[in-house]
């Protein structure tokens, strides 16, 4: 297994890695090939996680996290793509911890924080955003999920799919129109308890890749929540989740990278010891070449990543920038996942080599965190503004 070289590591970071690595080492890779044939990730998995202090680390320790930098975060991140254990870190240190807690802590009330956080940094509830509906995709202005008021709160109407963490959560952060004539000025928050009445999980979702990550449909019939629910203010959702999406895109754009690191150090690996036509496959110029080529491009995207979670640590991270490393990371991650597996051979394509789960779990990358195309876009506007 290769070092960790970031411009941002320092002696704390190297010891915390040791420890997220003996975890995987223990909890995670004995089972993960079994997690994928079966297609499901045990609960117990995230008490574990939040047992290790594995989950929402960055928030303040007043509410069960440690209270240290992004750069924490980052690195278990890193170390789970790394390692090839990625779908695990998606769900948990990514939406998890990554996302929902980082909502309620920006912008929850003084109750939303002290009853959901520390419950979230042990592993006891597990949260989910949903945003992404049937029918709009991307296009989080048009989404039909309904929030109307009634007495003492608000009763929620609809659907949601493509729900990360859809079977296990606790929780789930629901993107909700309150004002359908305001547009995106009329998108609300609510933060929903799975035991509410009215709520429904679909079925687990069977994907190309990511087979141990649970990912459902969800649907919402005349869900009644209080005004507590409410996170952050009235139509004011639509401004709050722009603001968290340079967070959100980061931590698709770590794990990019590292799982492009980690592709290369497997792949380095195999073709010193796999022969062909009397010599190693390393020794042949175009395998070479190829790897030469791959490590250039990835070592040079990685400075530009670091640059972002340095950013982001001082809050300092735009969301054209972001949305660039995002695009960038999870573009170059399909091409080293092709250019790898093909120097496998034949074997690359069986699944149980850990190539072809790499391959088919980039593809996801492009599209979920916001599609390629909606990254242009964005980078687009920013540069013509």
């Amino acid at each position: 297994m290769a070092a960790i070289y970031c411009s941002w590591m320092n002696e704390d970071l190297r010891i915390f890695s040791d420890s997220v690595n003996k975890f995987i080492d223990q909890e995670i890779e004995p089972h993960y090939a079994e997690w994928e044939r079966d297609k499901w990730m045990p609960r117990e998995i995230w008490n574990k996680l939040g047992e290790a202090g594995l989950l929402c680390v960055d928030i303040p320790e007043e509410y069960g996290g440690i209270g240290v930098g992004f750069e924490f975060a980052a690195l278990i991140i890193d170390i789970f793509s790394r390692r090839g254990v990625g779908a695990v870190s998606v769900g948990a240190m990514g939406v998890h911890g990554g996302i929902v807690a980082h909502y309620i802590v920006n912008m929850g009330t003084d109750y939303q924080k002290q009853n959901y956080l520390s419950k979230m940094a042990s592993g006891e509830c597990v949260g989910a955003i949903a945003m992404t509906e049937p029918g709009a995709g991307s296009d989080l202005k048009n989404i039909k999920t309904s929030a109307k008021k009634t007495e003492g709160g608000y009763l929620i109407n609809g659907s949601k799919i493509f729900i990360t963490n859809g079977q296990h959560c606790d929780i789930i952060i629901v993107v909700c129109k309150t004002d359908p004539s305001a547009g995106a000025k009329g998108v609300s928050l609510f933060i929903v308890e799975a035991t509410a009445k009215g709520f429904v999980r679909g079925s687990k979702l069977e994907k190309l890749g990511m087979h141990s990550q649970d990912t459902s449909e969800l649907f919402f019939q005349d869900v009644f929540v209080s005004e507590d629910a409410l996170l952050g203010p009235l139509n004011g959702g639509f401004i709050a989740m722009m603001q968290e999406l340079p967070r959100e895109r980061l931590v698709l754009a770590v794990g990019a990278q590292a799982a492009c690191e980690g592709m290369l150090d497997i792949t380095l690996d195999y073709v010193k010891e796999r022969n062909a036509f009397g010599q190693r496959i390393a020794d042949f110029q175009n395998t070479r070449f190829k790897l030469a080529d791959l490590a250039t491009k990835v070592r040079v995207q990685k400075a530009f990543v670091d640059q972002c979670i340095l950013l982001l640590a001082e809050d300092r991270l735009d969301t054209a920038t972001a949305s660039m490393a995002k695009l960038h990371t999870t573009e170059l991650q399909g091409v080293v996942a092709d250019e790898c597996l093909q120097l496998f051979g034949g074997y690359g394509y069986m699944t149980e080599y850990r190539i072809a789960r790499e391959y088919a779990d980039a593809r996801a990358q492009r599209i979920y965190g916001g599609t390629s195309e909606i990254m242009k876009e964005i980078i687009s506007r920013d540069l013509f503004k």
